[in-house]
């Protein structure tokens, strides 16, 4: 594969076929070759073709060369690339650029991109902006996006608990993890541990980073297993849920063992978690 690559590539550097160096630099990139793609989707870019800056974008912000991905974006959209308004708004918020984020999302919206207006959801609910978020989702999930609409089922279950939302929860587990673990709280809820435990091993065994926080506060709280909830917590931790340090920390306080806790608890606070912070304030003002 890598001897063909090479052969494709030095074939066509000098060459003024756009679609074949498009190809070619996807599969550079696919295989890990970032810099070689780029050439391949500049040289189609500079041929004028619009999907070769679209794939220069994407190059270029998979290197974290974010204003350079954003005039790559902005070339592929003036050419009629609308694909490019989602990645574009993907970038400008890694650039901090909330509003030109939404903007850009906005205009995946006007194309028909789905996707794209779940991200504007999104970033309307992280701006404090609840309603807006919302009525952006369900118009998503109105138009047959099944992601839209677990994401408005696990809204509707935080702003609600209720259990009526059972059903699009259901649904929604397939689509969207955190409707698997909200899922598994409205079955603890409703008396159902068992299945609560089985959903969310379920979504520990598919990767699913949310499931490892409920889970192990189901082994400690449902069935008392310390054992299994702190290797439950443990492997959130390193699937990178900063707030298992906190819960990991109040099991260790418990059995005695201060000192992992006072490490836990600091880890969850360097890592933001305001709880963390103020559990450890108290352990050492107590201790």
């Amino acid at each position: 594969m890598t001897e063909d690559l090479d052969r494709r590539l030095r074939r066509l550097r000098a060459s003024d076929d756009a679609d074949a160096l498009i190809d070619l630099g996807c599969d550079l990139a696919d295989a890990g070759r970032q810099t070689e793609a780029e050439e391949c989707f500049r040289r189609a870019a500079d041929l004028g073709d619009t999907m070769g800056a679209f794939n220069l974008g994407n190059t270029l912000a998979a290197q974290h060369r974010w204003e350079e991905a954003v005039h790559a974006y902005e070339v592929a959209l003036s050419g009629g690339e609308a694909d490019a308004w989602r990645n574009l708004g993907l970038v400008l918020e890694d650039l901090g650029d909330l509003a030109g984020a939404m903007r850009a999302y906005r205009g995946a919206v006007d194309a028909g991109d789905l996707e794209g207006g779940l991200q504007l959801a999104f970033l309307l609910r992280e701006q404090g902006e609840r309603e807006q978020a919302m009525g952006v989702a369900e118009e998503i999930a109105a138009a047959g996006d099944p992601e839209a609409a677990a994401v408005v089922a696990c809204w509707r279950w935080c702003a609600t608990l209720d259990p009526s939302l059972e059903d699009d929860l259901r649904a929604g587990q397939h689509h969207f993890p955190a409707a698997r673990s909200d899922l598994a709280h409205l079955l603890r809820e409703t008396g159902r541990p068992v299945e609560a435990r089985a959903v969310l091993e379920r979504g520990a065994k598919l990767g699913e980073q949310v499931a490892w926080l409920p889970l192990g506060n189901l082994y400690r709280e449902e069935m008392g297993d310390d054992e299994a909830a702190e290797e439950a917590y443990r492997s959130g931790i390193n699937a990178g849920d900063t707030y298992c340090h906190h819960n990991l920390a109040v099991l260790l306080a418990d059995r005695g063992d201060i000192d992992g806790a006072v490490e836990q608890f600091r880890l969850g606070a360097a890592a933001g978690d305001q709880l963390a912070a103020q559990s450890l304030r108290e352990l050492e003002q107590h201790g």
